[in-house]
């Protein structure tokens, strides 16, 4: 069975049709913008061929696993064949499992459900919280933010050398930080982990979009990812890779669909026996139609040939770095130094600033949208300010004043639909911000940074 899907284009697009990319915004000095969404971390904008499959698909929509009518049965088909598209996408072994869930946060909250007793985790305090808390349950043993690739290698032996080897073991690493954007060494860590009896799960929610990620050549147990930062709406995500844990644990979730039989006993209990496939933890309704724009953007990135979307991607990057640089006022933050390989995720200070105004002032007068904030990563991004635990959170400081610093940093993150334009807009617009300053005043209303329209132009 198949559906009508949209065709694809054979001349590699630099960069790619998103939505929204006709979309504009008013200015507070007045007139209109096309928006430059610059959050990519946050949520990518949606690739405008996910977008026609998924269209295209929509009339054909049924249920999954549950119908035998023709609408049932062709959706049930492109569930699973979405499975295998993203089982291809990620390099899978044969005996791997691809599980769909709601996220990156789900997937390791599903993985940390499955974790066998008395399992010892391993995580660094530079993850996202997505992966630096669901093992609560668990014994884990958080590890200092290394300075250098080498000493994050170094680092993990060292813990894992002291754990009690009969034990099983997890270790949790990120692949490019949703922070700093710098990619992690998980080949590395990978073998550290194999070589001290430890497996190993990789949050690529911020790798997957940028970059090949190949379970099989990383020799990594498990990938989560979300389908959000990968270009495909709707709220899917994915947990990929060793089934023995998975299969071993209960359902992350009981009810229909993770079942295979239920039956009454005859003392009126129930006796339940549940799949032992992926099916075992996709219990509900499963969201055909979130799973098929993941497997659509797969599609879309390996047919537009996803090393050169990561090679022009470097090109912004390197452009990025280098104007910033060139502005000694602002300060990129980095943990393993300046010139550490990243992706398009860069995160900075301006001297001088509340970076929420900032933020606000980037959007409010040159319709850029980028994020300010600790970026559900608030241990790494302390470390990297220098600022102590008690020190405001997410929405940081907004009493501050326009002239001070606040204890956040402002972050910009681009990719495969990014147009050179957004980027030169965004350096020019930094520039002229510290050389100028804002044309309005900020304040901060309900929890967020606004321009004072009460407030005469400065």
């Amino acid at each position: 069975m198949s559906v009508p899907t949209a065709a694809a284009d054979q001349t590699i697009c630099a960069p790619l049709p998103v939505l929204g990319a006709d979309v504009t915004v008013p200015l507070v000095t007045g007139g209109d913008v096309t928006y430059a969404a610059l959050d990519y971390a946050a949520s990518s904008p949606a690739l405008q061929r996910v977008w026609d499959d998924v269209a295209a698909y929509a009339p054909y929509y049924g249920s999954v696993h549950r119908g035998a009518g023709y609408l049932s049965q062709l959706s049930t088909d492109l569930f699973e064949t979405s499975r295998a598209t993203v089982a291809e996408f990620l390099g899978c072994r044969a005996e791997d499992q691809v599980v769909f869930t709601r996220s990156t946060t789900d997937s390791l909250n599903l993985l940390a459900a499955a974790l066998p007793a008395g399992c010892q985790v391993f995580v660094f305090e530079t993850e996202h919280h997505a992966s630096l808390l669901p093992w609560r349950d668990a014994r884990v043993t958080y590890l200092d933010a290394p300075r250098t690739p080498d000493q994050a290698v170094a680092t993990l032996e060292k813990a894992l050398a002291a754990r009690d080897p009969h034990g099983p073991a997890l270790v949790c690493v990120t692949g490019a930080s949703n922070v700093t954007g710098e990619l992690w060494p998980v080949r590395e860590l990978a073998a550290a982990a194999h070589a001290h009896g430890a497996r190993i799960v990789l949050d690529a929610a911020q790798l997957a979009p940028h970059h090949p990620v190949d379970i099989a050549e990383l020799d990594v147990d498990w990938v989560a990812f979300s389908g959000h930062k990968l270009y495909a709406p709707f709220g899917s995500g994915v947990l990929a890779g060793r089934a023995d844990w998975l299969v071993d644990a209960e359902p992350y979730l009981a009810g229909g669909g993770a079942s295979r039989k239920v039956a009454r006993r005859a003392d009126g209990g129930v006796d339940v026996e549940w799949h032992t496939t992926a099916a075992r933890h996709e219990a509900g309704s499963p969201n055909v139609i979130g799973v098929y724009s993941i497997a659509a953007a797969c599609k879309a990135l390996t047919e537009a040939g996803f090393d050169r979307l990561a090679d022009r991607e470097q090109q912004l990057v390197t452009r990025v770095r280098e104007c910033l640089a060139g502005v000694p006022e602002v300060k990129v933050l980095s943990l393993f130094g300046d010139d550490a390989p990243r992706v398009g995720v860069l995160s900075f200070v301006v001297e001088g600033w509340n970076s929420s105004h900032f933020a606000a002032a980037l959007s409010a007068e040159y319709g850029i949208g980028v994020r300010d904030g600790l970026f559900c990563a608030h241990p790494l991004v302390r470390t990297l300010l220098g600022s102590e635990p008690q020190d405001p959170g997410e929405c940081g400081a907004p009493d501050a004043a326009p002239g001070e610093r606040s204890l956040n940093a402002i972050r910009v993150s681009f990719g495969a639909g990014t147009p050179d334009e957004h980027i030169e807009r965004f350096l020019g617009a930094v520039r002229e911000l510290v050389g100028e300053g804002a044309r309005w005043t900020y304040r901060t209303e309900e929890g967020r940074c606004v321009p004072d329209r009460g407030a005469a132009q400065v």
